[in-house]
């Protein structure tokens, strides 16, 4: 009888899904593991704002007062020294949290905690509060490494491998949300490689666990108490949908940070963007899989290598871009100085190049806007006014170059406004054909049929893309 029981067990076992099974009773043992380790994060910054964003409101006489009409014994009152409008310091503090990740005190948080702060303060788990300085910051990714001013050993919690990680495993998030100090919230990994459109490097895992304001910085871990990504958003509208950075990513850029107190990354030198259905069309593509290159870089890596505007980038050292969102993070983890092949499609015939990858830049050069021009007639069909850039324009707006023709008004709802032209924009190329002068660009649109997609190279700032404009009825 006892053998029939176990087997009828046995079997019951086996029928139940995979996670019932692996279910624990209780999180609590992992609980009480993990949460010494997570600290709570205050930062204060001082900000200088103006007066006139506090003192607004209507007085007992019912008559609006701000700064520049209160009277003197209102201004005395609240302690408003100094002339009308005077820029005065304040306060500010964030909340958030963090993890501990090794015995020394070094915490991984968020870039956006900490930034910029004058104090930061980190309340471990008992209640000390403990001064904390900035060891490095990297805004790119949203993560920072702080270091604690203690000399005793803390609890830690190791970096786990977030790529063996798989939707649907447990998940457990530590925090310090809306101010509820060790706060413990359950769930399951809801997604990986998500892309939320915050930066180049957006590699989130999804995860249903609860994750609110102040949770920032924290751990999200796995059963075994491993830290497999740094909690960091959340969708305002939605309920159960929270964002953190994986440890695979975290690894890194916290070795870079204690090491130097930066990140370095690989460069190639290139803008680019993602191929829809209509791009892919016009580049008489199958699928839409690469990256296109929109412009590149004078005197960049990939300028030398020989890579051009309009090139699709098919694959980087032998990794294919199947999204183009991937390639940005394979081309900041190659190192600088090394050499990659890259695969590219170029007039619809495949090459490889050769690349020795760069070391970006701390800061890109920012070109000035566009601002708004007019002309009367030419591009009035496709809803949008045109203007020829002139070596005096150029100057003004300070372009560079005189190249392309600026767009000025576009009429909502045209087909300009469809295919996202706005006005400031830079028309450099129509048809892969340079466009220089309006005689120019009627020229390439008269040869084109109604309803057939123009494709245009937009400049937008220091951007360019391409953008599929379709031709209406004449």
């Amino acid at each position: 009888m006892k053998k029939i029981i176990l087997a009828i067990a046995s079997v019951f076992l086996l029928s139940l899904p995979v996670s019932a099974q692996n279910r624990p009773d209780s999180f609590a043992d992992l609980a009480e593991q993990v949460a010494p380790a997570v600290v709570n994060i205050r930062a204060t910054k001082t900000v200088t704002r103006n007066l006139s964003n506090f003192f607004n409101f209507r007085g007992p006489d019912g008559r609006e007062y701000d700064e520049d009409n209160m009277p003197d014994v209102m201004r005395r009152f609240f302690g408003m020294p100094g002339a009308p409008g005077m820029p005065q310091d304040f306060k500010q503090k964030a909340l958030g949290s963090g993890v501990i990740v090794d015995k020394q005190g070094y915490v991984l948080t968020n870039n956006h905690v900490i930034a910029d702060a004058d104090e930061i303060i980190a309340i471990l788990h008992g209640g000390e509060e403990v001064p904390a300085q900035i060891v490095g910051r990297d805004p790119k990714t949203d993560l920072a490494l702080i270091k604690l001013t203690t000399e005793r050993d803390l609890p830690y919690l190791p970096l786990g491998d977030s790529e063996t990680m798989r939707v649907g495993d447990w998940v457990m998030a530590l925090g310090n949300p809306f101010g509820l100090t060790s706060t413990v919230t359950v769930g399951i990994i809801s997604a990986k490689g998500r892309n939320l459109g915050a930066g180049p490097y957006d590699d989130f895992i999804q995860t249903d666990a609860s994750i609110n304001p102040g949770n920032s910085g924290g751990p999200l871990v796995n059963l075994q108490g491993q830290v497999v990504g740094i909690n960091t958003a959340i969708v305002a509208q939605g309920q159960g949908i929270g964002f953190a950075i994986p440890s695979s990513l975290a690894k890194e850029i916290m070795k870079q940070l204690r090491d130097r107190g930066k990140v370095a990354r690989g460069w190639l030198g290139i803008y680019f963007q993602a191929l829809n259905r209509e791009l892919a069309q016009q580049f008489n593509l199958k699928d839409s899989h690469g990256a296109l290159v929109s412009d590149v870089m004078a005197g960049s890596p990939a300028e030398k290598a020989g890579i051009k505007r309009g090139d699709i980038i098919l694959s980087f050292d032998g990794k294919p871009i199947n999204d183009s969102h991937v390639l940005p993070r394979l081309v900041a983890e190659a190192q600088a100085g090394s050499e990659v092949d890259i695969a590219l499609l170029r007039q619809g015939k495949e090459l490889t190049v050769q690349l020795v990858i760069g070391e970006m830049p701390d800061q890109a050069d920012q070109a000035e806007p566009a601002s708004e021009s007019q002309s009367p007639k030419p591009g009035q069909r496709l809803g949008m006014r045109l203007q020829e850039i002139t070596p005096d324009i150029a100057r003004q707006l300070r372009l560079g170059k005189a190249e392309g023709l600026m767009v000025g008004r576009v009429e909502p709802g045209s087909p300009a406004d469809a295919a996202g032209i706005a006005p400031g924009d830079i028309i450099v190329e129509v048809m892969h054909k340079p466009v220089n002068t309006l005689k120019q660009f009627n020229k390439i649109i008269s040869g084109l049929q109604s309803g057939q997609g123009a494709l245009m190279l937009v400049k937008r700032q220091n951007v360019t893309q391409y953008k599929v404009l379709k031709l209406p009825a004449k």
